[in-house]
């Protein structure tokens, strides 16, 4: 559900209170599962009225959802059995046991077993464990008391246990305010207008009072509104507060400066607006606005200079971050289309990872688990990692048991850190690997995290207050954020209803936030805060999909397949939430879930159909198809190097192939003539980098002024 609609579902229960519409008021909190009303479930649980006490926490948990969640349950439906035994109600008892405790017996069968020998006991006080039990009242109030303290621990009830601080009669307001902004556009405004519904909006007496344009002066977006035509209060339950006009500034935060007579975007067709950057709370909100293109208060000079350039409406030949592009031109050179190296990986490839300065030095997993670092200029593996749990004793009882009943064990993500000092891994059961990293080719195991119960989808670095961290996802429908120093968490976002497939963290301008897929299509972005997602949104296809932004942060596209085979590439409009562009090209129904990836601000790539399809960024219709002298399976896993002159894609027979570009094949052809000038050469006496790097850079920019080519990046191979 929207922002939008979350906070209106907050005015109505409001409204709903103030009118002492009590049962309806706690039916909505249930059911919209926003607002766990401690009040009234304590009143529940002290008066036993157990099947309502039940009935309203299923609107915020169930039984299975977690360890806190199972174990308020428990408490609960033990009470309601001891209450039973209490009362001498056999029958009563010996259904609850059956139908509500029975459940429990699958995790702790010793438990119940006692439990149920306590059906055996005159009075169930005999068995030790409950000889102090009291009356009744006292012992549910005792259990009142840890009931709360696991509800403010259960992850699923985070900032579900306050109700937002607003206004009295907020809902109201807002209605009278809507209703004088139509009388205003009335010719002649009267002082004390007559309302009869508010099912339709107001209009002026057509022979009269015919409706009007409001004069510049008096639009909302640039001035206040003359208090004339005020409506008098509705309703008998008190007055409407006294409307407020709103200045300049304060509408211009939540308005488009175009269309003020269209009708409130919760009941207009059209997408949520993706980025809406205003404050780092207001960043990423739903539209507020028909064009979906909105600010808040401006609370800086980043977000009000993003802000601005959001408001001035951009053509589709203009970028997000309001750089003029102009179509791309490009030649066949540009393009990754030579086979240069064959490498043989032995296991199926899962993910690959170019080294951000290091051009040739690739990262590979495998579905077996383990991790290898290849230099793809002399096809050398310089590092093989096999996949072990690193300290068995601290893992969690739900990974051991993954592990004991299934070892077998994947990588589903592995990636390097933007500096290249790190990289790390995302594997099928619960763990994320971190190691770091020096231009030896040696790793070094630096953390173990338990990040999710089941697999970890997605890993990805980020840098959220400026501190380098990781973002995970997992089949647990959270997203989390950890530090790399000593891996402990820092958010947990919870919004999703399907496993969260994907993470991609960015930022614009000042403000960081995360872009998240779900299995069922689902779209969300989060900001580092607590409060909730701020895009809810349907990606095309509505199954496994990833996003990406190109190399210069300023677009976003999107690739993924459905349960169907049906694959969609797209670029969108980060400003409306709305699909851009639709590329064209792909097989109707392909045989896995397509990868894709980018390069230099230009070309798209994607593996479908045993080939690699490429577009360019500007224009729907595919520009050529490789099929790297064949040897690929249906949807060939790719990926770039950051310089966009080498293209890694998996084969078939659990390998892989780089392609290059004219400019990759200088580059390792390069590399091969330093490997034979190095072996020609008696054996280095001089131990030290530093000194080979001062004998070495010299000739790189001798080599890159001759051939006019940036080879910049690849002097960090030398570093120290």
């Amino acid at each position: 559900m929207s922002s939008l609609s979350r906070e209106l579902v907050f005015l109505i229960l409001q409204f709903l209170d103030e009118e002492k519409f009590k049962e309806t008021v706690h039916k909505l909190e249930q059911e919209s599962g926003f607002f766990f009303n401690m009040k009234h479930f304590e009143d529940q649980v002290q008066a036993g009225e157990w099947d309502e006490v039940e009935r309203y926490l299923c609107g915020f948990t169930k039984v299975e959802d977690n360890r806190y969640s199972m174990k308020i349950f428990f408490e609960i439906r033990k009470q309601k059995y001891l209450e039973a035994l209490d009362r001498q109600d056999r029958a009563k008892a010996v259904e609850i046991l059956v139908k509500d405790l029975k459940v429990f017996s699958s995790f702790n069968e010793e438990l119940f077993k006692e439990i149920t020998q306590l059906l055996t006991l005159d009075n169930f006080r005999q068995n030790e464990q409950l000889s102090k039990y009291g009356d009744t009242k006292s012992a549910r109030n005792i259990m009142l008391v840890e009931l709360k303290k696991l509800i403010e621990a259960n992850p699923l009830f985070r900032d579900k246990l306050s109700f937002p601080s607003f206004k009295s009669s907020r809902l109201r307001t807002l209605i009278n305010q809507s209703l004088n902004w139509q009388h205003q556009l009335c010719k002649n405004p009267r002082p004390n207008p007559d309302i009869k519904t508010l099912f339709t909006d107001h209009s002026c007496n057509p022979t009269s009072n015919g409706a009007r344009p409001p004069p510049p002066t008096n639009n909302p977006l640039v001035g206040p509104i003359p208090k004339a035509g005020q409506f008098p209060p509705i309703g008998a339950h008190g007055p409407f507060q006294p409307v407020v006009s709103p200045s300049p500034g304060a509408i211009a935060g939540w308005m488009s400066s175009n269309s003020p007579s269209l009708p409130h975007p919760s009941m207009a067709a059209g997408p949520p607006g993706f980025v809406q950057p205003s404050s780092a709370v207001g960043f990423l909100k739903h539209p507020r606005t028909p064009t979906g293109m909105t600010g808040m208060d401006y609370q800086s000079a980043d977000s009000d200079h993003l802000m601005k350039r959001i408001r001035t409406g951009q053509s589709d030949e203009v970028s997000f971050a309001g750089v003029a592009h102009t179509p791309n031109v490009y030649s066949q050179d540009d393009l990754t289309k030579t086979v240069v190296r064959t490498l043989n990986q032995g296991s199926n490839v899962m993910s690959m990872d170019f080294h951000p300065q290091q051009q040739t030095i690739l990262l590979v997993g495998t579905n077996v688990g383990d991790i290898s670092l290849w230099e793809v200029g002399s096809r050398e593996r310089l590092a093989h990692k096999p996949f072990k749990v690193w300290d068995i004793s601290a893992a969690s009882m739900p990974l051991q048991n993954a592990l004991l009943n299934d070892a077998a064990i994947s990588v589903n993500r592995c990636v390097w850190g933007p500096d290249g000092l790190m990289l790390g891994v995302a594997f099928s059961k619960h763990i994320v690997h971190l190691y770091t990293y020096n231009p030896t080719g040696e790793l070094r195991q630096h953390l173990e995290i338990d990040a999710h119960v089941g697999g970890v989808n997605d890993i990805a670095f980020a840098h959220p207050n400026k501190q380098l961290c990781i973002v995970t996802c997992g089949d647990d429908k959270m997203i989390k954020v950890w530090d790399v120093v000593a891996g402990r968490k820092q958010y947990t976002f919870e919004g999703h209803e399907a496993p969260v497939y994907s993470v991609c963290p960015h930022h614009k301008e000042s403000i960081q936030f995360i872009f998240s897929t779900a299995i069922d299509g689902k779209i969300k972005a989060w900001l580092y805060d607590y409060l909730g997602s701020r895009v809810d949104y349907d990606a095309p296809g509505n199954w496994c999909t990833m996003m990406a932004y190109s190399a210069d942060g300023t677009r976003l596209f999107s690739c993924g397949t459905s349960k169907e085979g049906e694959s969609h590439l797209v670029e969108w409009n980060e400003s409306e939430g709305a699909i851009k562009r639709t590329y064209s090209g792909f097989r109707k129904r392909s045989l896995g879930v397509v990868q894709f990836d980018t390069t230099r601000n230009r070309f798209l790539a994607a593996g479908d159909e045993f080939q690699i399809k490429f577009w360019d960024m500007d224009n729907m219709n595919m520009l050529t198809t490789v099929d790297a002298d064949g040897g690929l399976p249906a949807s060939p896993r790719l990926r770039f190097n950051k310089e966009g002159s080498l293209l890694a894609v998996t084969t078939s027979d659990n390998g892989i192939k780089i392609l290059a570009n004219s400019d990759g094949v200088r580059l390792l052809r390069m590399l091969e003539g330093r490997a034979m000038d190095k072996n020609r050469c008696p054996s280095e006496p001089i131990s030290s980098k530093v000194q080979r790097q001062m004998y070495l850079l010299p000739l790189l920019q001798l080599w890159n002024a001759l051939i006019g080519v940036h080879l910049l990046s690849l002097s960090a191979v030398l570093e120290p």
